[in-house]
């Protein structure tokens, strides 16, 4: 049974299930994105669309698609949409990411946003269940698949954005840069000044010249453990 959270004071709310819960990765990649200029992006392996949803509440030019294989996931989605009324403003279809030319005509988007599985098949433990075991480990799609079918579906000169595990930015790096994706925009996730990444947040651009730019790391809490001015300006707290 799904239950409304309220994700901040006049901000969406949002439907959720025990398979497809918010996590801060989520909050903070929406964060991250720069949606000026961008008229229709999609958001690969939507799950229940809180980040979709956290996109358009930000930029009323957008129309979002996410793309889902689980029916369950999906069916949230969109009851999350016209629950905050961007049911006009978006869509959500049922399919594997592996089927993306089938699904999707190339260049049909400007932007591209994804918070893929962090695990490489054959590590850790996963999950009974298939769907959770899936969205943890890249089961279903490698990320040299990603990046291929993210290359696909962007225009030239559009944009890519992911949030992913710092022990995995090299290989992130590289099958973008294999996939015609430049990596343009680079920034760290830290609990405090005192603790190594927790997550890295990167930006490529298809067909995009060398260059990178490293943002300043993201800190969530002070060093007195109390939030950060900056989680609270993420968080409308």
């Amino acid at each position: 049974m799904a239950d409304i959270e309220l994700l901040w004071p006049g901000g969406p709310r949002l439907m959720q299930a025990a398979h497809f819960r918010l996590g801060t990765d989520c909050v903070l990649l929406a964060d991250f994105v720069h949606t000026a200029g961008a008229k229709r992006g999609i958001d690969l392996g939507c799950a229940s669309g809180a980040l979709m949803m956290l996109l358009l509440e930000r930029a009323p030019n957008l129309h979002m698609t996410g793309l889902e294989i689980v029916p369950e996931a999906a069916f949230l989605a969109r009851e999350n949409m016209a629950l905050n009324g961007f049911d006009t403003r978006g869509e959500v279809v049922i399919g594997d990411i592996r089927d993306h030319r089938a699904l999707f005509r190339a260049g049909s988007f400007d932007l591209v946003v994804c918070n893929p599985p962090y695990f490489p098949q054959g590590s850790g433990i996963l999950p009974q269940d298939a769907d959770r075991a899936a969205a943890r480990s890249e089961l279903l799609c490698t990320l040299p698949a990603l990046c291929a079918a993210t290359a696909y579906l962007l225009r030239t000169g559009g944009r890519v954005c992911f949030v992913h595990r710092p022990e995995r930015l090299s290989e992130l790096l590289v099958c973008m840069t294999a996939a015609g994706l430049e990596p343009k925009r680079l920034r760290l996730v830290c609990r405090d000044a005192s603790a190594a990444p927790s997550l890295v947040l990167a930006e490529g651009r298809r067909g995009g010249r060398p260059g990178i730019t490293i943002e300043p790391s993201l800190y969530l809490y002070d060093p007195d453990g109390s939030e950060s001015a900056e989680y609270k300006r993420i968080y409308h707290r």
